[in-house]
């Protein structure tokens, strides 16, 4: 295996000196995060979520972030039909690298799906690199649902094996990103004749993202990762979570410093909030109260029934999870928010990657009432 390529000084190392990073999770898919039919504005459409970018921008966000899924007809289904409509999260977050300036921008990619190979990364990867100025990365997901490899014609290959396969699929991007020579190579599962990459990424190389709780997964963003995007370990409910946090996230660590290297905890957050804790609570409660039920049916039979992922098999159910949507919420006025993140960031977080309900609405409000107090609390510079 080849050295860890770091990404030199540039855009990421510059969002890395925040305390907690702020990232913004884009609905780049009908009903975005929840499954409830409370009307609000969020819009699976390009002009939407360039709007949303530039307002998280603005704001100071580091980084957005976009889903990668393959529906049938219909999405989840229910009332909502739920997903059916999406953006592809590749071509999106690369189309907005030419509307902004400082944010990072990181496609999700299913890289054993199709005709995806090493080399089609890395020269994406070092165009998009030039194209951002250096402001692009890539998180690299195996594929859990079945569903998902049967429309590419493929039978779903076993949870580890997918990881062995995915590291040394990176390991040959990052070869190709440094070597200044022509790359042949006949390797386990991908080979190279006199594969070349020019002009090589302006900054070392893209970021380099995963999303996983497994511990085949771990050992891949010990590798290879410089976020990592974790689940909650117990479900929805903060409280247990923040309890589970701190052995989770420091046995990711672990295994990176291990390789004498460093990653960053990322998790996901649906945050609804209001002037005080009983506005945000009867948000919330509104949110649930409209949930479409047949899509949330059809949304756990897929991800959970069809799927062999680890990170949900130690979840507690909660009634109207769905509904709000995302792997944790956070329910308060502006200062209860304002501590969640406070002790996230104390449990081994070292970011957030928002989801809101109404999202230019809810970003707003964010961006008023709860990022000051970040700044205050010491959590954003």
């Amino acid at each position: 295996m080849t050295a860890d390529l770091p990404q030199r000084q540039g855009p990421l190392a510059e969002a890395l000196r925040q305390p907690l990073l702020l990232g913004l999770f884009l609905p780049i898919q009908d009903g975005g995060w929840s499954i409830s039919t409370l009307p609000r504005s969020t819009d699976w459409s390009f002009e939407y979520n360039k709007r949303l970018t530039l307002q998280a921008e603005a704001l100071g966000f580091d980084l957005v972030f976009g889903l990668a899924q393959w529906l049938s007809k219909g999405g989840h289904g229910g009332e909502m039909r739920y997903r059916e409509n999406s953006l592809d999260s590749f071509v999106a977050t690369a189309a907005l690298s030419s509307v902004t300036s400082r944010i990072l921008l990181i496609s999700t990619v299913h890289v054993l799906y199709g005709p995806w190979h090493p080399l089609h990364l890395a020269k994406y990867g070092a165009t998009l690199d030039h194209i951002s100025g250096g402001r692009w990365g890539v998180n690299i997901v195996t594929g859990h649902v079945g569903a998902e490899w049967q429309m590419f014609g493929k039978t779903r290959v076993e949870h580890d094996l997918r990881y062995e396969m995915v590291d040394e699929f990176v390991d040959i991007a990052k070869r190709l990103w440094l070597s200044d020579e022509n790359l042949s190579l006949d390797a386990r599962f991908w080979s190279l004749k006199e594969a070349f990459v020019s002009p090589r990424p302006a900054h070392g190389r893209p970021i380099l993202v995963n999303a996983s709780g497994s511990e085949a997964g771990f050992d891949f963003a010990a590798r290879h990762s410089d976020l990592v995007f974790v689940p909650s370990p117990t479900g929805v409910e903060i409280e247990p979570t923040l309890e589970a946090l701190p052995a989770f996230t420091g046995r990711l660590k672990a295994k990176a410093l291990a390789q004498g290297r460093e990653v960053r905890a990322i998790i996901n957050p649906t945050i609804v909030s209001g002037a005080t804790d009983a506005e945000a609570q009867d948000y919330y409660r509104a949110i649930i109260a409209a949930e479409d039920k047949d899509a949330s049916v059809g949304f756990t039979n897929r991800v959970r029934g069809d799927s062999d992922a680890h990170a949900w098999s130690t979840h507690k159910p909660v009634e109207g999870a769905r509904a709000v949507g995302g792997n944790l919420h956070l329910v308060g006025g502006p200062e209860r928010i304002r501590d969640y993140l406070l002790r996230l960031k104390q449990s081994g977080i070292d970011g957030v990657q928002i989801s809101f309900f109404d999202f230019e609405r809810d970003l707003a409000f964010f961006g008023r009432e709860v990022l000051p107090l970040l700044h205050e609390a010491g959590l954003r510079i």
